[in-house]
């Protein structure tokens, strides 16, 4: 339709919502209201998701890790048959990624830990304290301090494995493993304190050792990845491309935090259906509610649409006129809806809202309400194409009126 003859149109309908003000406020309401409960809902499943993303990254998995080929495969069984090197040349192609932040060793083990007449299994990772600060944020010290260095003898445990162990921050533990070579191997630590991260299962059976004790421990040198943590979360893609190129693949395999994060990906598959679901809930609200309007509109107006299909208006431009108003209606609800949105959100967010700990996690947290870019232009579209959808049958109704029965509606 040219915009000259939609200009007309465009008054024309706005002056048709302004003949009943009242009518037109409660359909613009309901479509902002929905829109408030749309994003305010999906807003906060947002902030899930960045809060689990980024805490998991921050606490066990990093942005990228590098590994030898088919570790994480088959080197469950033997991970000192995939050691990478203690130091070598890739390390420093490595730390040339654009967006780096830090590159920290870790090597992998298991054993028994032993404590007065306890012994537990346990599941642990020989790390170097200083490279492991930033990889680390989101870590939480719960009792005693971190690791100070790479070659102290202490350990860092997680909250369930000490308190399954009976032991506390100062008090002395026995890790006894089977070594790379085969042999037992022992060593006495102290425990410098317990930590948290958001799995109460890794919690549950892990521990942090120096990576030079690990190392003694196993009686290997080197490590079982190299994990890169980078400035933003958002260069994840390209840096494991740029990493895919510079690093021969016969003898890395770079692998992306999100092909590790099983939780992570399952939370996401489940909430976005949770998210769908009430997005299709509130479009059916809209359109039923538009929908209902605008029958109203056209059963008010039926001989006014005759008069105006006598004297030669078409069917088309009738149906196009009631499309208009119903599309104002949405272009209005979202817009109003989106703003009411955000600010509530805003302060909703800035007020938190507690939580108790969700399944497979020890404590609980403060929620936010996060709307995003992607999420309100999504909530405006949703407005729009419903309103749009609901607008079309008592348009097409309209136009099809039989001019005679439309002139003698009133009658």
């Amino acid at each position: 339709m040219p915009i000259a003859n939609l200009i007309p149109d465009l008054r024309l309908a706005l002056r048709n919502l302004r003949r009943n003000t009242q009518r037109t406020l409660v359909a613009v309401g309901t479509v902002a209201f929905g829109i408030v409960a749309f994003l305010l809902a999906g807003g906060f499943i947002e902030f899930i998701f960045q809060d689990l993303r980024e805490t998991t990254i921050h606490s066990q998995l990093g942005h990228v890790q590098i590994v030898r080929p088919g570790y994480f495969d088959k080197g469950i069984a033997d991970p000192y048959a995939f050691l990478l090197p203690g130091r070598s040349p890739e390390q420093q192609l490595v730390e040339k990624t654009p967006g780096f932040a830090s590159l920290a060793p870790r090597l992998a083990f298991s054993g028994l830990i032993s404590h007065e007449e306890a012994t537990i299994a346990f599941i642990g990772d020989g790390v170097d304290p200083e490279r492991e600060k930033l990889l680390s944020s989101s870590v939480t010290i719960v009792s005693g301090r971190d690791l100070t260095s790479a070659g102290e003898s202490a350990a860092l445990l997680g909250e369930g494995l000490a308190r399954s162990l009976g032991v506390q921050a100062g008090d002395v533990i026995v890790l006894l493993v089977t070594a790379a070579n085969g042999s037992a191997n022992a060593v006495e630590v102290k425990v410098a304190g317990t930590f948290a991260t958001t799995s109460k299962e890794y919690d549950d059976r892990a521990l942090r050792l120096p990576l030079t004790i690990a190392r003694k421990l196993m009686k290997v040198d080197g490590a079982t990845s190299w994990v890169l943590l980078l400035q933003h979360t958002e260069l994840t893609r390209s840096a494991t491309e740029h990493l895919g190129r510079v690093l021969p693949p016969k003898d890395f395999e770079v692998v992306p935090w999100s092909d590790l994060a099983d939780f992570y990906n399952k939370t996401v598959v489940l909430f976005s259906k949770q998210v769908s679901v009430v997005k299709y809930i509130i479009g059916l609200l809209i359109v039923l509610t538009i929908s209902n309007t605008q029958t109203m509109c056209v059963l008010e107006r039926t001989t006014e649409i005759g008069t105006g299909l006598a004297i030669g208006l078409r069917s088309r431009q009738v149906m196009g006129l009631f499309i208009i108003e119903g599309t104002l209606v949405g272009l209005l609800g979202g817009l109003l809806g989106v703003a009411l949105g955000y600010a509530l959100a805003q302060a909703i967010s800035a007020v938190g809202i507690p939580m108790p700990p969700p399944p497979g996690m020890s404590r609980g947290y403060i929620g936010q309400v996060l709307v995003n870019r992607s999420l309100a232009v999504d909530a405006f579209l949703l407005a729009l194409f419903t309103t749009l959808l609901a607008s079309l049958m008592p348009a097409w109704k309209a136009s099809r009126m039989n001019i005679v029965d439309a002139l003698r509606h009133n009658q």
